[in-house]
């Protein structure tokens, strides 16, 4: 959580988003800058409901998953209240755009009298490559890509100063880990068909160019483990350039461990330790693909990119730069 933030001047907006993925349910409260229009965080709270439990095998929410998402919402949405934001929106992925009954979830929440809007893959990659473009800028004319590595789908956006290609495929930690790996640790004809399904997966996103920059939490997850964090800290992690060396070495070591040893790993949230691996060489075969020496990190990702859209539209164009 990020500590209050003071201002010259009172801040015109305190904004919030919870953005509802496969695996996580993640709140961010911010405040705008008056000065800049700037996003400045107040708070970022992580919940695991794991929303796509059994999603892949079923096409169905599970029941338990709709009851925990429902309440991992229920306490992100008080969290919001007290903090006195002026709007808050919530967002749903993959998970609610694969299930055949995704209205369960949004029926209740509706009882609550809340509005969840379920992206496209196409927003969550525009709205991911946003949140980069703000918070990790480049010299116009510079060209980057951008990989968001979610629990059911991993986009890959290359442009900018704003998205010019990208594609949505239906890879992810949660997603590949149920197909994959039931032994634990995986067996090594269990890592070779993980790494098959991957390959075949990039094939349909765009070639990387220039530099790699990944988000979400799988990322996150090896940078913090790369730092050894006892303490998970955004700011660390955002902008942290890893060699894909490094990168390949945590993948390796996740791999020949089972789920009760990697929950030893420092930087590690043990609630993550079954599916990291999988996410992990998403990461490890795009950077690969790419040819890149290092990976950028970032901290941000949809959740970001919802409040900066927010917060434009409220303030108007100007005030963040918009073409």
């Amino acid at each position: 959580m990020h500590g209050q933030v003071e201002f010259d001047t009172v801040p015109d907006m305190r904004l919030a988003a919870i953005d509802c993925g496969t695996n996580t349910a993640m709140l961010l409260v911010v405040d705008v800058d008056p000065s800049d229009g700037k996003l400045v965080p107040v708070a970022d709270h992580l919940e695991m409901p794991r929303l796509g439990q059994d999603l892949d095998r079923t096409h169905r929410l599970h029941p338990d998953a709709i009851r925990r998402t429902l309440e991992a919402i229920d306490r992100q949405i008080a969290r919001a209240a007290s903090l006195s934001v002026d709007e808050l929106v919530l967002v749903g992925t993959e998970s609610l755009r694969a299930a055949q009954n995704s209205d369960e979830l949004l029926s209740a929440l509706a009882e609550r009298g809340v509005t969840m809007r379920i992206v496209s893959g196409d927003d969550e990659a525009r709205l991911a490559f946003l949140s980069v473009a703000r918070s990790l800028p480049l010299p116009p004319g510079v060209v980057r890509s951008v990989l968001d590595i979610g629990g059911g789908s991993t986009e890959l956006i290359v442009g900018q100063e704003h998205p010019e290609v990208w594609a949505s495929v239906k890879i992810g930690s949660v997603r590949l880990h149920e197909r994959f790996l039931s032994h634990d640790p995986p067996t090594e004809k269990e890592r070779h068909r993980l790494v098959e399904a991957i390959d075949a997966a990039l094939a349909h996103l765009p070639k990387p160019e220039g530099e790699l920059v990944a988000l979400a939490g799988t990322a996150t997850t090896i940078g913090a483990i790369h730092l050894g964090l006892t303490q998970y800290d955004g700011k660390l992690v955002d902008g942290l350039r890893m060699p894909t060396s490094r990168v390949r070495e945590i993948v390796s070591a996740l791999g020949v461990r089972s789920v009760a040893e990697r929950t030893h790993m420092a930087g590690l949230d043990a609630r993550r330790a079954d599916v990291i691996y999988a996410g992990a060489m998403i990461l490890l075969r795009v950077a690969e693909r790419a040819g890149v020496t290092d990976v950028v990190l970032s901290d941000r990702g949809v959740r970001f990119g919802m409040l900066e859209e927010l917060s434009a539209r409220k303030n108007g164009p100007s005030a963040h730069g918009q073409r």
